[in-house]
């Protein structure tokens, strides 16, 4: 079964192509490693919720966007490694690549498929 790590950030909205830029260098290093596939999605119709919601959940400020991302991994075990993997490379230093927003306040974490619709995903019969 495929292993997901998922990302949200608030990024300041005139950064945009700086953020596109910086996962354009970047993203390649999950993918170079086993990543299926990395979406790195800019906010277009997310509503304020009446008690939490994307925005609240990073602190975004007006001037800032939110980026949901996600990097999808054939199996945990490939994804570990590629993490342990990468804290080597050069695109993962931040003097090299900075991040343009706050990294404080990003939220992430690996998930473990529990349903899948569509597409077949790694790890699955028929995948």
């Amino acid at each position: 079964m495929s292993y997901i790590d998922g990302f949200v950030l608030a990024v300041p909205t005139a950064r945009k192509q700086e953020f596109i830029d910086h996962a354009n260098e970047g993203d390649p290093m999950f993918m170079d490693r086993g990543a299926l596939r990395v979406l790195e999605c800019w906010a277009d119709d997310v509503p304020d919720g009446k008690v939490t919601d994307f925005r609240r959940a990073v602190q975004a400020r007006d001037d800032e966007s939110v980026v949901f991302s996600w990097i999808e991994w054939p199996d945990k075990a490939t994804r570990d490694a590629a993490m342990k993997d990468m804290m080597d490379d050069p695109r993962a230093d931040p003097a090299k690549n900075p991040m343009p927003f706050d990294g404080k306040r990003m939220i992430f974490g690996g998930f473990s498929p529990v349903v899948a619709m569509g597409a077949a995903l790694a790890g699955e019969a028929g995948a």
